[in-house]
């Protein structure tokens, strides 16, 4: 496999991960941001905590989507990260739905 192989391997994964978190956005409440991680979930709780002076942040999850190209199986039951570094909540607006 050639290095221009790789990186056209590289970009369509890319390209069908993309596609697949337009096709399910729609489903979830929350877009949550770590810095490992970019997360779609229906439910967030974040607490923070301190330890020995150091502050960190918990991060429960449920019903979850992970960016992740390298995952086969993106859509988890429940996600839990602890990080030191900053986290990023969003609520999504939900498109009014038209009878």
């Amino acid at each position: 496999m050639s290095a221009e192989d790789l990186e056209n391997y590289e970009n369509e994964a890319e390209l069908a991960l993309y596609r697949e978190y337009r096709d399910v956005v729609g489903l979830f409440s929350y877009v949550v941001e770590t810095e490992r991680r970019f997360y779609l979930a229906n439910s967030v709780d974040l607490q923070v905590r301190s330890a020995a002076g150091e502050v960190y942040f918990e991060l429960t999850l449920a019903d979850a989507w992970v960016w992740d190209v390298y995952r086969s199986a993106r859509f988890v039951k429940s996600v839990r990260v602890v990080t030191f570094k900053d986290v990023n909540v969003e609520e999504l607006a939900k498109a009014d739905i038209a009878l």
